[in-house]
């Protein structure tokens, strides 16, 4: 058998994924577990509705300049080390939050564990897609948004389980996959196609044979990546007539991901059908449920973005998406939410959580890693990152307004709106990369054409 027919070997590239997905599971927990630590929180400290969004919004603000200043670490350091920054960064962070003993002192310890997951979600996915193969790229990938969901729902299980005990015990357990990360990422492998940037292609070949099983497949794609070779460009290669299509692509993704209104629907579900006349009870285990369909949906839409792709699984969904919640606006228009009606509610909310998590929050670390350029890859990923936490942030502090202002109706039919515009977007901008290796959607971009039919 030809060496370059011979399957790929899969197991290093599974474990580097896996280890590097931890950085998921931190980021999944430590924003979700503020929903169970808060109710503690609140009467330790006697909080009102303000300081109560204060401490909750400090990680996401610490993530919006985390993503940003993880582009140039990335840059010179590597991959590898920073996502090892990260996860020591998650360490002190963990440490601070346990043990603060003043609410300004447990601000700054989210705003530390915000700088981490920041980090996290710009660097984690694009060191796995570049060790990764090309026909393997989005399903490992998206280990990465898996373990997101993954982290999201231990929180809520950990919440619940611990509801008599301290909160402190609730932070300092995010400190476990913290020390798996940073161990496990002192044996794995740096970047090839990193190491390539910085002039080091006897490390790169080392890394390609170590990760590929195949010495001829693994020159075959060192070669690929001395033919595109780039050399590490400021943030204005960002603007240069060439990048735009990747940038207005993965930027978009990035934007469409929270102004569709999975995190309205992640952080304050409980509090919309509570106050629509749900029992307490009913509307935690809404919560719940829809952090268990966040799960399968991320499952289905990691098998699916290597069968299906990544443009065809977005535009195939998100009409549903927008539909659900179409249903959903109508549903609470009318008011009732005993009988029927209310069970009508939660499928309508469990379908759209499938649907836009199945599609769009499975494909925004995937294709945000995969578009850009070499050369400003890392500083193209903190754009897409920022713009991420930068729509979690206005989510955040305007879908309860958005509540008093219009209804909870009227919420989820701007939301249903914004999802319709999102299959727009991917149709127009949006091109197709599954089973491309990087190198050929750099060329396709500097050919112009990015996103013509002909890349679909």
């Amino acid at each position: 058998m030809n060496e370059l027919d011979r399957p790929e070997s899969n197991l290093i590239v599974d474990v580097v994924a896996g280890i590097s997905a931890a950085g998921g599971l931190l980021f999944g927990y430590d924003t979700g577990i503020i929903s169970a630590a808060l109710l503690q929180i609140s009467q330790q400290f006697h909080l009102g509705t303000g300081g109560q969004q204060i401490v909750t919004s400090a990680i996401i603000a610490g993530a919006l300049l985390g993503c940003m200043g993880a582009a140039p670490l990335s840059d010179r350091g590597g991959r590898r080390r920073t996502v090892m920054v990260a996860a020591a960064v998650f360490i002190v962070g963990t440490i601070m939050a346990s043990l603060a003993n003043t609410i300004w002192l447990l601000t700054l310890a989210r705003f530390v564990l915000g700088l981490a997951v920041g980090a996290a979600s710009q660097i984690v996915p694009v060191y796995i897609s570049e060790l990764a193969p090309a026909r393997r790229r989005g399903r490992l990938v998206g280990m990465f948004q898996l373990a997101v969901v993954t982290g999201v729902l231990i929180s809520f299980i950990a919440g619940y389980l611990l509801r008599h005990d301290s909160w402190r015990i609730m932070f300092a357990l995010g400190a476990v996959p913290a020390v798996v990360l940073l161990l496990g990422m002192a044996f794995l492998p740096n970047s090839p196609r990193w190491l390539a940037m910085r002039g080091d292609f006897e490390g790169a070949r080392a890394v390609l044979r170590r990760v590929r099983g195949s010495h001829r497949r693994a020159e075959r794609e060192l070669q690929e990546i001395i033919d595109a070779h780039d050399v590490q460009a400021p943030w204005s290669e960002l603007a240069q007539p060439w990048v735009r299509p990747a940038l207005v692509a993965a930027v978009g993704i990035g934007l469409l991901c929270q102004l569709t209104g999975i995190n309205a629907v992640l952080y304050y579900a409980p509090t919309i059908f509570s106050g629509a006349g749900f029992g307490e009870s009913s509307a935690l285990l809404t919560s719940v449920a829809v952090g268990v369909a966040m799960i399968v949906a991320t499952l289905f839409g990691s098998w699916a973005v290597e069968v299906i792709g990544r443009r065809t699984l977005m535009l195939w969904l998100l009409p549903g998406a927008s539909l659900a919640l179409f249903v959903l606006a109508a549903l609470f228009h009318l008011g009732a939410t005993t009988g029927s009606n209310a069970w009508m509610m939660v499928v309508a909310l469990l379908a759209y959580a499938v649907l836009n998590v199945g599609s769009l929050s499975v494909t925004i670390w995937i294709v945000g890693a995969e578009v850009f350029p070499l050369s400003c890859r890392g500083k193209g990923m903190s754009l897409v990152a920022a713009a991420h936490w930068g729509a979690d942030l206005l989510i955040s502090l305007t879908t309860l307004s958005m509540v008093q202002a219009f209804g909870a109706g009227g919420t989820f039919l701007l939301f249903a709106c914004a999802n319709a515009f999102a299959f727009f977007f991917v149709l127009r901008y949006v091109p197709e990369t599954r089973g491309r290796s990087l190198e050929e959607i750099e060329d396709r971009l500097r050919r112009g054409v990015f996103s013509t039919p002909e890349a679909v």
